[in-house]
Parts: C-alpha cells; sequence; structure tokens
C-alpha cells in the first residue's frame, strides 16, 4: 500500500465517525498531517492506550480504563440514587451538567421485541441487584421521551415495585430559553401536563 493509499484509507476510516462526512474527514486528516508531532502522534497513542483498556464498568455500565469506572469508585457518589440511562452517551449528558451526584446504571437500550431485546439484555435483574446490595432510596429513571424509552421506564417502575425504593422521572416540558412557537405539539403538551403552581 503506497503513502496515498494510506491516507485515503485514513479518510475513510475518519468519515465512518458520526458527524463526519467525507469533506470533514479529509479536513481533519489533513490537519492531522499538518500537525503530525503535536496533533496526531499524541491522539494516536492515546487511542491505542484505550483501545487496549477501555472496558464497561462491571457495577453500572459506563465505559472505563480501569477495573471500576471513576463514578462508582467514588464513595461521595454513594447518596443512595441512582439514575437509569438508555446508553453512555446519556450518563455523559447528565454529568456535564454537574447537578446529579448519585451513581448511575447503562441500559445499553431500550425493550424491543422486533429487535428482539428483553429485560435480560438490558440487566434490569442486575439492576434490581444492586438496589437490594447498595441500599437505594430513589432510583431515577432518565430515558429518552421516545415510545420505547417510555414502555422501558413503564417496565422497570413495574419490576422495581416489590423492591419500595422511591421510582422517579425527569421533568419534560418547555426549555429553559425555549419559545413556544418553535416547540413541537408533545414537548407543549408534557409542559402542560407537568404544570405547577408559583
Amino acid at each position: 500500500m503506497d503513502g496515498r493509499d494510506e491516507i485515503e484509507g485514513l479518510i475513510a476510516l475518519m468519515a465512518r465517525l458520526p458527524g463526519l462526512g467525507p469533506r470533514s474527514a479529509r479536513r481533519a486528516v489533513l490537519h492531522l498531517l499538518r500537525k503530525r508531532v503535536q496533533v496526531m502522534a499524541p491522539l494516536a497513542a492515546a487511542m491505542g492506550a484505550v483501545a487496549e483498556h477501555a472496558r464497561d464498568c462491571p457495577v453500572c455500565g459506563n465505559i472505563s480504563t480501569g477495573e471500576i469506572c471513576a463514578i462508582c469508585a467514588d464513595p461521595d457518589r454513594a447518596t443512595g440514587e441512582i439514575c437509569v440511562v438508555e446508553d453512555i452517551a446519556d450518563l455523559w449528558a447528565m454529568e456535564r451538567g454537574h447537578a446529579f451526584k448519585g451513581r448511575y446504571h447503562v441500559l445499553g437500550g431500550v425493550l424491543s421485541a422486533l429487535d428482539a431485546v428483553g429485560p435480560e439484555e438490558l440487566g434490569i435483574p442486575r439492576l434490581i441487584d444492586r438496589i437490594r446490595a447498595e441500599d437505594i432510596r430513589e432510583v431515577i429513571l432518565a430515558l429518552n421521551a421516545t415510545v420505547e424509552g417510555q414502555t422501558t421506564a413503564h417496565y422497570i417502575a413495574e419490576a422495581l415495585e416489590p423492591t419500595g425504593v422511591r421510582i422517579t422521572t425527569l421533568a419534560q416540558g418547555v426549555p429553559i430559553g425555549g419559545e413556544l412557537d418553535y416547540l413541537d405539539d408533545g414537548t407543549i403538551s408534557a409542559a402542560l401536563r407537568a404544570r405547577r403552581s408559583l
């Protein structure tokens, strides 16, 4: 394989990344090539290390390079609250807000009969075991407001009912800074149903 083929192969691989098409990948690779020492070499080393050491946290399902993830290892996060999310991207989004100080449980998807995804595939029995073992008082269901997400939330709520744990969901409705004219009908309906006194 000559040098040009190797560069085209790198562009093709970069184009597979979310948010990058062929043109964006070409620009990114060109930038990396111009900054081989400062950017490309350290990036390649970091990617190699993560590829070798990354693993799913056996406790919550987050991704980590340690035995368990930093959130599960942090004793200050043992607040008696678990936030259930659909995937790791949702966990990272919650962490960006710095509002939740408890622990997480990553389902890795939602219930789907068409895709043969049932409770076992989502680790729901493992969630129930965690609730008992970690003395959990509240489970926050932070699942997407899709039909599948809400079906999964309903299933989990029913499955957890015998544990006596408090089950809550995220509020849904008008986002901060949102204008009614730009919101979809479902968001407006959810906001109206979740209205509260001032």
